[in-house]
C-alpha cells in the first residue's frame, strides 16, 4: 500500500495547527505541525514533507520568509500560504515567489484539499 503523502503545517496558532490536522487525517495525509518557521526549518534535515501549509503572519520568521528560504536553498517544495489579512498585494508576492496558493484562513476549508491534491498531481505519485 502506498504511502501516505506528508504535509507539513506551520502556524503559530496551536488551534489552526490542530484544527487542520485533524482535517487532513480526515483525508489520509500524515501531518507533522509546527509552531514556528525555524523548528520546521530545522526540521527538513530529518525528512521532507510533500507539501508545506504556511501562515503568513507569525513571530520571528513570516510564513514569507520560510518561502524565501526554501527557494533560496533550492528545496523544491509546494508551498500553500495561508493568511487571517486577505490582501491582494501580499497574495500576489506570495504567488510570484512560487507559493501554489495564498488562501485566506476562512476560505481554508473550501480550498485547501482541493489545492494539496493539485500540488500532490503535479509532483507525481513517487516521493523525495
Amino acid at each position: 500500500m502506498p504511502e501516505a503523502h506528508l504535509i507539513a503545517i506551520v502556524d503559530d496558532d496551536e488551534s489552526v495547527r490542530r484544527a487542520l490536522a485533524r482535517l487532513l487525517r480526515g483525508y489520509n495525509f500524515d501531518v507533522l505541525t509546527f509552531s514556528g518557521g525555524q523548528d520546521f526549518l530545522n526540521s527538513l534535515r530529518a525528512r521532507r514533507p510533500d507539501c508545506v501549509i504556511l501562515d503568513f503572519q507569525m513571530p520571528g520568521l513570516t510564513g514569507g520568509d520560510v518561502q524565501c528560504l526554501l527557494s533560496l536553498a533550492e528545496i523544491p517544495l509546494p508551498v500553500i500560504i495561508m493568511t487571517a489579512y486577505d490582501h491582494p498585494a501580499m497574495k500576489e508576492q506570495c504567488l510570484r515567489r512560487g507559493a501554489l496558493a495564498c488562501i485566506a484562513k476562512s476560505d481554508l476549508q473550501d480550498h485547501l484539499i482541493v489545492t494539496i491534491a493539485a500540488a500532490m498531481a503535479a509532483r507525481g505519485s513517487g516521493h523525495d
